[in-house]
């Protein structure tokens, strides 16, 4: 990969990325807290714990980025992380400087070789696609569980039953 298609790529990327920063956060709003213990099943996360992850690994793809290395293991839920509010404060805390610090990448940095745990190396800019990707599949199960649970389920591409789509006036 080039140095100037790294940089597109990325400045292609980090919008997309800020966009959907604010979808993620419109659907963890969704969750009601007295809710939050929901599974839809006894081998799946908790509704919290999946909103934890789905927060947790924009930060975990954003800082492997920028380090040029993605840890081990993910981080686990702090404990002073209860509600769904408190995952939208720590996500709206960490989310917006790690994409300044993306942004700021060199084309060097943004070209160097990374690996997730056990896989093959690729330029570390390839994986902000990998961020959108994961993000979006935890979201749209997100969603699922939102609707199982009898919650309202945000639009996220395009409407939903309780945020139907109307298109722009012309």
């Amino acid at each position: 990969m080039t140095s100037e298609e790294a940089v597109f790529l990325r400045n292609y990327l980090v919008r997309q990325i800020e966009h959907e920063h604010g979808v993620t956060q419109r659907a963890l709003a969704a969750l009601p807290e007295e809710r939050r213990e929901y599974r839809p099943h006894t081998n799946a996360r908790s509704a919290i714990e999946l909103a934890w992850h789905l927060a947790n690994c924009e930060v975990w793809f954003l800082e492997g980025v920028i380090h040029g290395e993605f840890g081990q293991e993910h981080v686990r839920m702090p404990k002073h992380i209860r509600t769904a509010q408190d995952v939208i404060a720590w996500h709206e805390k960490d989310v917006p400087g790690l994409i300044a610090e993306v942004k700021s990448l060199s084309p060097e940095q943004l070209t160097r070789r990374a690996a997730l745990p056990g896989l093959a190396s690729y330029p570390a800019v390839t994986y902000l696609l990998t961020l959108l990707v994961h993000t979006a599949h935890h979201r749209g199960q997100f969603s699922a569980y939102l609707r199982a649970m009898g919650a309202r389920v945000p639009a996220i591409y395009g409407g939903s039953a309780d945020e139907p789509f109307h298109a722009a006036a012309r």
